[in-house]
Parts: structure tokens; C-alpha cells; sequence
């Protein structure tokens, strides 16, 4: 968030000065999604003494990667359209192209406003460090408001590795793709990653996220993956489910690929510390530990196998 702030601030910083626009830019400011809106929350972290749930920390792990690889873009759109746009093409507003004499890159802002109250957006950016260097788009998206007041839906597709090319310094950890559809009164996102594993290949997942009125969370994600044996890829499905006050269930399935017909399903629940108070797993990758009654969700509850 640093990072994203630094980068807001930046731009801001170029035209401090300027007086703020009137709509349809602050209709455009209200119709794209701020990072806030589209992150998955989890519970903050305690500070704890002891080994922190392993199931719990891979989906810390999931949440911190995209929304930390997504919040400094959105930031960066949302404070670009508070000041008035550089010019105007019909129904296609463009701010930019601009930056500060330090940025390592410039970008500009591209919104259509479309006649059903939706609008299409596209930043893109170049490199000021690398010569003859061109624009490319960092995120695409479209954005519909007519719900409402911090409601709406839409989709935005961020390139991460454009986001790296561009600015390597503000742009995070993430590779690969992103393609996200949000629905903010249902409280939903659906990811899409594109990317590549440590080897270099290609490896796609699908993520699926709800939160609850009350700041729980349901996230399921699905991967293709070599877990072990030959070269052939399995099917990993992982559901974590946790409550506001943090308590948290994660289930784990391999399925296909060495295993044929069979199944391997893990489970672990742990507590508002994120520790581990339970876990177990039906072909003994590792013994049975703690009370299950301890679970805040009392049954495996995994989507159908693939």
C-alpha cells in the first residue's frame, strides 16, 4: 500500500494546482471500482508466538499477491480522474500523457463513456528508462454503475507483467494476468490468473470470492498442478472459509492426473490466532491432530471435482 500511496502522490503532485473537473469525470471516479472495493479481505493478522496454520497462510498468501498487485493501479486511476482531463474525442475522455520529472514511467488514461451508463477504461504506460519505449496497456476494464451508489459490476483484465515493463518500482510482485469480474452488492469476485510456475511454464488458475455482511469470507481456488509422480498434471481445489473474528476452515482436494479415480482430501481449521487446531487428511499425508469440534465450519464442503 506504500507503494500505491508513493504512486498516487507522484502523479497528484503534477497537478496540485489544477482545479477539480465537474462530471462526467466524477461519474467516471464513482463507476470504477477502488481497490478497497475490489481486494479479498481477510482478518488482520495477531501477533502470535508458535507455527501459523499452513492453509491459513496459502490463503494469506493468495490475497496478498492479488491485492496488492491490483491496489496501486486502481489508485492510480482513481486519483488521476480528480483533476480535469487533457482532452475529449467524442465520448472518449483522455488524461495525460503525463509524469513527474523523477517517475521511471508516464501514463495516460483513456474512459469512453458508453449511452447505457457503462463505461470502458484503459491505462496504459511506457517506460521513461528504456529508449524508443511504447505505450501498452497495464488494465482494461468496464465498469458498470447503474446500481448504484457502491454497488455496480463490471471486469478488468491486469497485465502485471506490461505493469513490471512499464514500472518495475511500483508495480508489485505479481506476474502474468489477472482477469477479474466483480459484483459489488453481491459481494463476489471471480479471478482468472494467467501466469507461469517456477519452471517457467504456463499455469492458469481460477478463483472465486464472497464476502459476508458481517466481514467473514469464502474463497475457492482452482489449479492445475504436478503434486507429485510423474510428469502429469493434477486438479487442486481449495476452499478456505473464515469468520470476522478470524477462525478459519481450509479443504484441500487432489484429484486425476497419478491419482486415477482417487481423491486425496485434506482438512485444517484454525483459530482467531490462525493457529492450527485441527487437521486431517484420508491418505495419511500426515497424522490426525486436534479437536474437530473446534471448527468454526463443521464439514468438508468442496465444489465437485473438475
Amino acid at each position: 500500500m506504500m507503494k500505491s500511496l508513493l504512486a498516487a502522490t507522484c502523479f497528484v503532485s503534477l497537478v496540485a494546482c489544477v482545479r477539480k473537473d465537474a462530471t462526467p469525470t466524477q461519474e467516471i471516479d464513482r463507476a470504477i471500482p477502488t481497490a478497497d472495493q475490489v481486494s479479498i479481505k481477510l482478518p488482520a493478522q495477531a501477533r502470535t508466538v508458535g507455527q501459523l496454520a499452513p492453509y491459513y497462510v496459502v490463503t494469506r498468501d493468495v490475497t496478498r499477491t492479488f491485492n496488492g498487485g491490483s491496489a496501486w493501479v486502481l489508485v492510480l486511476i482513481h486519483a488521476i480522474v480528480q483533476y480535469p482531463v487533457t482532452s475529449v474525442s467524442g465520448d472518449t475522455y483522455t488524461w495525460g500523457p503525463w509524469s513527474g520529472a523523477l517517475d521511471p514511467a508516464e501514463y495516460k488514461l483513456d474512459v469512453t463513456a458508453n449511452l447505457d451508463g457503462t463505461f470502458d477504461y484503459t491505462l496504459s504506460g511506457r517506460s521513461k528508462t528504456v529508449a524508443m519505449s511504447q505505450f501498452e496497456a497495464v488494465i482494461d476494464g468496464h465498469a458498470d454503475p447503474t446500481a448504484g451508489e457502491a454497488k455496480g459490476n463490471g471486469s478488468f483484465l491486469i497485465d502485471f507483467d506490461a505493469a513490471k515493463r512499464v514500472n518495475p518500482i511500483d508495480s508489485g510482485d505479481a506476474k502474468g494476468k489477472v482477469d477479474a469480474n466483480y459484483d459489488l452488492t453481491a459481494r463476489h469476485l471471480d479471478l482468472h490468473i494467467m501466469s507461469t510456475d517456477a519452471q517457467g511454464g504456463p499455469a492458469d488458475a481460477d478463483y472465486s470470492y464472497n464476502e459476508t455482511a458481517d466481514g467473514g469470507g469464502d474463497m475457492t481456488f482452482n489449479v492445475q498442478a504436478n503434486i507429485g509422480g510423474t510428469a502429469v498434471l493434477e486438479d487442486l481445489t481449495v476452499r478456505s472459509r473464515w469468520l470476522a473474528t478470524g477462525n478459519g476452515r481450509g479443504d484441500a482436494r487432489i484429484a486425476g492426473g497419478d491419482l486415477g479415480t482417487e481423491q486425496a482430501i485434506a482438512s485444517e481449521c484454525w483459530n482467531n490466532l490462525f493457529q492450527r487446531v485441527y487437521y486431517t487428511d484420508n491418505v495419511n499425508f500426515a497424522p490426525t491432530e486436534g479437536d474437530s469440534t473446534q471448527c468454526s465450519f463443521a464439514a468438508v464442503d468442496l465444489p465437485p471435482a473438475p
